[in-house]
């Protein structure tokens, strides 16, 4: 591997730094160097990738390029594919081409060879592109179909409400679901999955089946299985296709049972790095050139679930190297970061933001991050911290960034103080990306180009372009993969500090910063739409702007009057009726015939 490295250092594809970096995270993550620099390097990812396979002559293969054949999965076993993250391509006469990420291991090739009883050729890939070709042709369904014919032979209802609640658990994971809702309704119990910011329904179990899966996850998160009359927290660990996955539960007790949301931490998803979150080549440049001062205070606003967190981690790990002394203050610790001193905060011990940060700044540190600033006594303590030579990131919930200036003067922080402390202050959302498999472009009608005044945005004569997606396998139909960030950056110059030392409005001081060059969250996102990234829906949905009206609901729902009787005291009555195998099995292949669907 050195002299694959010393390789691409010589031709200019990494530098020293970025070697570095990758080694500290492969470390954490226990990955090879070659394939974590894939993931914080994706501009020159297919250069690295190129460079591996000509060292090794062997061919390198685009996911996207391939037309797969979904009968290569009876080459390998599923276990054995996402066990080893090999994915069976296509069959050249007696010859198994396989696809494997650019940490290879050869020793796997008799292995390889063993289980698909044929001579085997080793392609290198993207790792990110062999899983989701290992999703796309090993079905889920498959799954499915094992668990269907386990419960066959299974009696205990217990253990059959394990396989289901897995079942689904680990489709969210593969889904990419940030979010798993478990909610209770008069008739039914209704499930669903937040991917990319979207509530997407699937099949609901049977009433019977609540308590069982409801007990099954308070079991998984050590919470009490008896207390139903109040809201617990917890958390637990599952490993799917070989990750493990940080899973943080929360239950509420309502008039129709308990509801129960699942948090879905997958640290895959997170340490992207600066160029991949979506900043424009200009907005990247303010960024970085923000968070290279060595002392001030960076703020994020925006609201819950914009990926402030995400950003503030990317920052960090841009900063993260052996001459820094890292300590970060959260409620609480997301994801794990290598090499960085990270503090969770716990009220009920006495652990405050506002006594943890100053613990933190007897500990001799460079940077410190505070997950939220919600009080005068964290504000005023984060911008001492600012001011006597430390840069301090933290977050703020405002709509734009101006915003975040009077919501600190609201706080009672003084003006000066705000003025000499505060560096950059950014803004941001998430819009969903368009699917890059069926993507098609249109000509806007004249109205939406004039009250969007989109001409603005292209030059003089160029013609106005939009895009979409039309829904297809890959993003099961939404038109949409992944998200973007959309963001706004406002540098503090002296200019715009005199004025906040004035306390000028917030109208008043974003004026200026647009005058000065500034580009609104809008004007971002309409750039993006542009560019073919998202939707110009999607940018009107995330922005808070012009939106259309919403669309009405799929179907019309009869709202009824409550009055609950004694005994149920605000929360719903354990139900009666015992759940029998027969129902979990109907239900379960219910679910088999969803995810094939969508495949």
């Amino acid at each position: 591997m050195q002299e694959i490295l010393e390789i691409l250092r010589d031709k200019g594809i990494v530098d020293e730094a970025g070697v570095e970096k990758a080694t500290i995270i492969g470390e954490q993550k226990n990955e090879s160097v070659l394939k974590v620099l894939t993931e914080i390097l994706p501009d020159k990812k297919t250069a690295i990738l190129e460079e591996i396979a000509r060292y090794y002559r062997i061919p390198y293969l685009d996911l996207h390029s391939l037309q797969l054949d979904k009968d290569i999965v009876y080459t390998l076993p599923e276990d054995f594919a996402r066990r080893y993250q090999v994915l069976p391509l296509f069959k050249i006469r007696d010859w198994l081409f396989v696809g494997m990420g650019p940490d290879l291991d050869f020793g796997l090739l008799e292995e390889i060879k063993h289980q698909a009883k044929t001579n085997v050729k080793i392609c290198i890939m993207d790792s990110q592109q062999i899983q989701e070709g290992i999703d796309k042709i090993y079905r889920a369904i498959s799954s499915a179909e094992k668990l269907v014919q386990r419960m066959g032979k299974i009696e205990d209802l217990g253990a059959s409400i394990v396989h289901l609640v897995n079942l689904i658990v680990a489709q969210a994971v593969r889904d990419r679901a940030s979010d798993i809702h478990i909610e209770p309704e008069p008739d039914k119990l209704r499930i669903r999955f937040r991917i990319d910011g979207i509530l997407y329904e699937i099949p609901s179990p049977p009433k019977p089946l609540e308590p069982a899966i409801v007990s099954r996850i308070k079991v998984l998160s050590n919470l009490d299985i008896a207390e139903s009359r109040l809201p617990q927290d917890g958390h637990f660990k599952v490993n799917v296709d070989g990750k493990e996955i940080d899973v943080r539960v929360s239950t509420l007790p309502t008039i129709n049972g308990e509801n129960v949301v699942l948090r879905i931490l997958d640290t895959s998803n997170v340490l992207l790095g600066l160029e991949k979150l979506g900043f424009s080549e200009e907005s990247l440049n303010l960024f970085r050139q923000a968070i290279s001062h060595p002392y001030g205070m960076i703020l994020n606003t925006g609201p819950t679930g914009s990926g402030k967190t995400t950003t503030l981690y990317s920052a960090l790990m841009e900063l993260n190297t052996m001459d820094k002394h890292i300590v970060t203050i959260e409620d609480p610790v997301e994801y794990r970061l290598p090499l960085i001193r990270q503090v969770q905060i716990n009220p009920k011990a006495g652990l405050t933001f506002a006594n943890g940060l100053r613990s933190i700044l007897r500990h001799d540190p460079d940077i410190i991050m505070v997950g939220e600033i919600r009080d005068l006594e964290t504000a005023t303590i984060a911008i001492q911290s600012a001011l006597t030579g430390h840069l301090v990131f933290s977050t703020l919930h405002t709509n734009d960034a101006p915003s975040a200036i009077t919501r600190l003067a609201n706080m009672g922080v003084e003006p000066y103080l705000i003025s000499a402390s505060v560096v950059c202050v950014m803004a941001q959302r998430l819009a969903r990306r368009i699917c890059p498999q069926c993507k098609i472009s249109y000509v806007p009608p004249q109205g939406i180009i004039e009250r969007f005044n989109l001409h603005k945005y292209v030059k003089k004569g160029e013609k106005i372009v939009l895009y979409k997606g039309e829904g297809c396998d890959f993003c099961k139909g939404t038109g949409y993969k992944d998200r973007i960030g959309i963001f706004e950056i406002m540098l503090l110059d002296e200019e715009i500090k005199e004025m906040v030392v004035q306390s000028a409005s917030v109208i008043q001081i974003r004026e200026r910063a647009r005058e000065k060059g500034m580009k609104i969250l809008f004007e971002d996102g309409l750039e993006k739409a542009l560019q073919g990234i998202t939707t110009l829906d999607e940018v009107t949905r995330v922005c808070e702007e012009i939106a259309e009206p919403r669309a009405r609901p799929a179907e019309i729902m009869a709202v009824e009057p409550y009055f609950p009787p004694e005994e149920e005291k605000g929360v719903k009555v354990a139900v009666e009726h015992v759940p029998q195998p027969e129902e979990i099995n109907k239900y379960t292949k219910k679910i088999m015939d969803w995810i094939s669907r969508r495949k």
